[in-house]
C-alpha cells in the first residue's frame, strides 16, 4: 500500500548540543525524539499565550527526527532485523553497525527482504548509514568538543570549566520528521522554535534552524504481523501493551523520559518521570484501520509538591505506527 506523508526538514543554521538523562555536558546524543520536539513547540506556543488544549494534543502525531542529506532521507532499522543466514563471518560486525536506511532499503526491511548486499560494501555501507550510492548520500553531521566556562553567582566560588559537545551539519543535511494528523497548530509552534532554538545554550546561539515542508510516498507491506514505532511510544493502558508484546518477532528498546521544568521560576525542579518505547520497536498485531496511524498517549508529568508549577506539563507519548512483516 502506498502512503503520502508530510514531512519537516529541519537544518540547523547554528550548531546544536542535545543533552542527555545524566547532563552530561560533554557528549551530545545524536538524535532528537518525538517527545521531545513535541513538548518544545507545546512550550513556545504556551509561552507566546497560545492556547494548548486540555489534553495537550495539538492535533497531529509525530515522529522523532532522522537523518537527511539533499533527498535521501533515512528511516531507523527496524529492531530485530535478522542477518542472512548465508552472510560470510568478516562481515557480521559490519552489519551489525548499521542503524539507518534509506528509504528503498527500508521499505525492502518492512517487508520483510534482505536489507544487505553481499557485494560492493563500500558502495552502500558507511558506518552506521545504509543507502544506494552512500559516499554520495551520506548526511554530514559532525561533532566537536569545545571548552567553556560556568561562572557562579557567589562570588566567592570560582569559575569551573567545563566541555561541551556541539553537532554541525552541512549544508544540505539536518535532520526530519514525519506527520499525520492536522499540523496547522503544530506549524505555529515550530515557527516559534525555530528562532528560540531546541536543546542546550540556546541563549547562546544554539540550536537554530530553518524548516521546509514537503511529502513521500512510502510503501507498505500488506498482510503484516506486525506494527514499529517511529517515535517515542506510551501505551494509553496495560490491556494495550499486553496486546502489543504477545507474539513472535516482538523486539524493542525503551528509556526514562522525563527532565527538567524550562518554566521560570521553577527551573530547579524536575518533572515527573515515565518510561516510553523508542522509535524502531517492533510489536505484535496489525493496523485494523489505515497502514499508517498513531497509538498512544498523552501523559502529565507536573511534579506533585508544594509551591509548584500550577500548569500542565504534556508528554506526548502518540506514535506513528507502519505496518512490518517480522519474518518470511
Amino acid at each position: 500500500m502506498k502512503t503520502k506523508l508530510d514531512i519537516f526538514k529541519l537544518h540547523f543554521t547554528t550548531p546544536l548540543h542535545i543533552g542527555n538523562n545524566r547532563a552530561d555536558y560533554g557528549m551530545s546524543l545524536r538524535h532528537i525524539q518525538s517527545d521531545t520536539l513535541y513538548a518544545a513547540v507545546t512550550s513556545c506556543l504556551a509561552k507566546s499565550g497560545r492556547d494548548i488544549p486540555v489534553d495537550g494534543d495539538l492535533g497531529c502525531t509525530i515522529s522523532s527526527l532522522f537523518p537527511y542529506r539533499g533527498n535521501t532521507l533515512f528511516f531507523p532499522k527496524p529492531a530485530g532485523t535478522k542477518l542472512p543466514s548465508d552472510i560470510a563471518p568478516a562481515h557480521i560486525k559490519l552489519f551489525k553497525k548499521v542503524s539507518w536506511l534509506d528509504l528503498p532499503h527500508f521499505e525492502r526491511a518492512i517487508s520483510g527482504d534482505n536489507i544487505y548486499p553481499d557485494v560492493d560494501l563500500d558502495k552502500y555501507i558507511d558506518g552506521e548509514y545504509l543507502a544506494d550510492n552512500i559516499k554520495e548520500c551520506r548526511p554530514e553531521i559532525s561533532s566537536a568538543v569545545s571548552p567553556r566556562a560556568a561562572v557562579s553567582r557567589d562570588p566567592e566560588k570560582d569559575t569551573e570549566p567545563f566541555y561541551m559537545d556541539r553537532l554541525y551539519f552541512g549544508e544540505d543535511s539536518g535532520f526530519y520528521f514525519i506527520a499525520i494528523g492536522d499540523t496547522s497548530y503544530f506549524e505555529e509552534g515550530l515557527a516559534l522554535l525555530k528562532d528560540e532554538g531546541i536543546g542546550t545554550d540556546r541563549n547562546v546561539g544554539n540550536g537554530f534552524f530553518t524548516c521546509e515542508k514537503d511529502s513521500i510516498t512510502l510503501c507498505t507491506p500488506d498482510n503484516t504481523t506486525g506494527l514499529m514505532s517511529l517515535s517515542v511510544f506510551i501505551p494509553k493502558c496495560q490491556e494495550q501493551l499486553q496486546s502489543l508484546l504477545e507474539g513472535d518477532g516482538v523486539s524493542y528498546d525503551f528509556s526514562r523520559r522525563g527532565g527538567w521544568i524550562t518554566t521560570p521560576p521553577f527551573n530547579t525542579y524536575r518533572k515527573k518521570a515515565v518510561y516510553g518505547f523508542l522509535p524502531a520497536s517492533v510489536f505484535s498485531g496489525h493496523s485494523e484501520t489505515e497502514s499508517v496511524h498513531a497509538e498512544g498517549a498523552i501523559v502529565n508529568l507536573r511534579p506533585e509538591i508544594p509551591d509548584g508549577p500550577q500548569h500542565n506539563i504534556w508528554r506526548c507519548g502518540r506514535s506513528i505506527f507502519i505496518p512490518i512483516i517480522t519474518s518470511k
